[in-house]
């Protein structure tokens, strides 16, 4: 898994290229036109470099195998690049707002709109298809690393679109004032997004168990066993980066060998992997019958 994992740093790296030929459509375009909206616009394209950094060190490191300190793996990492993504979103929509707000309060006409218009257009092109790119590798590889670069550069799209459309008024129009309100529409647009970065990030810091269907194939798998006159109990799941982690106790009959109920459990697991991979599953075996096997029950057992 570690190998399939490093070959994600290419899209990192088409991540960072694209962003540094962003900026410097979009500085070109506030640069002709003097439009607020197009300076918000570039800054939070710089916020997609460093965004682009953060994703490519964190795949660097989630795809380093496991080892002595790190038996889990590095999977984790993939969410302090998302983390810090969102933060960046945040950061550049205050800045958004503040210099909108600045704008609004003195207005100023503004110059070569249709080319800075043209420019501020490529721009977002090239964003959203390298979006596109990235948000089918981050679901493909289970990414949160990718996926929040996707979303990142998304909003960035919106925010040009948004100002694409503020400036383009303002020259057919002449009404200064709504450049800095597309600008600030925009930024509560993008303080949506990068809180929903940082909700994800958290939750998968914090073992967020697996989403609802995954779940539900893993308990499918072990009801369908019952049958057999097998159960089970102390389900727990907990998902990071692109791994799943899946552990249960199976009760059998205490009639049942050794040899039977090891072979019970490597069916069922071979199941659960068949479904759902990369998973790492830790399996228990325990007699029905036993009162003691029904004390481990709740996650956290009194002895």
């Amino acid at each position: 898994m570690a190998t399939n994992r490093e070959g994600l740093t290419r899209y990192a790296w088409l991540s960072i290229f694209t962003a540094i030929l962003i900026i410097l459509l979009k500085v070109s375009a506030y640069l002709l036109t003097g439009s607020i909206g197009f300076l918000s616009d570039a800054m939070e394209s710089g916020a997609n470099i460093l965004a682009a950094i953060f994703t490519l060190a964190a795949l660097i490191v989630a795809a380093r195998p496991p080892d002595s300190e790190h038996a889990f793996g590095h999977s984790k990492a993939e969410y302090l690049s998302s983390g810090a993504e969102g933060s960046l979103i945040l950061i550049a929509a205050v800045v958004i707002a503040v210099q909108a707000v600045q704008r609004l309060l003195n207005p100023q006409p503004l110059e070569q709109v249709g080319l800075g218009v043209a420019i501020s257009a490529v721009a977002a092109a090239a964003n959203f298809i390298v979006a596109q790119v990235l948000m089918r590798a981050g679901k493909r590889h289970r990414s949160a690393a990718l996926t929040a670069d996707a979303h990142h550069l998304l909003t960035d799209v919106w925010t040009s679109l948004g100002v694409i459309v503020g400036v383009a008024l303002v020259g057919l129009t002449g009404l200064l004032w709504l450049d800095p309100i597309i600008g600030l529409v925009v930024a509560a647009q993008i303080v949506y997004t990068g809180l929903k970065l940082v909700r994800a990030a958290i939750n998968g810091l914090l073992d967020v168990s697996l989403p609802a269907d995954e779940l539900a194939t893993v308990v499918g798998i072990l009801e369908g066993y019952a049958p057999e006159g097998v159960g089970y109990h102390a389900l727990r799941t907990r998902q990071a980066g692109a791994q799943r982690f899946v552990s249960f106790h199976l009760l059998v009959p205490g009639s049942w060998s050794v040899h039977e109920g090891h072979e019970m459990l490597e069916q069922i697991e071979r199941d659960i992997r068949h479904k759902l991979d990369p998973v790492s599953i830790n399996s228990h075996l325990e007699p029905s019958e036993d009162p003691v096997s029904l004390t481990d029950e709740e996650l956290f057992r009194e002895d």
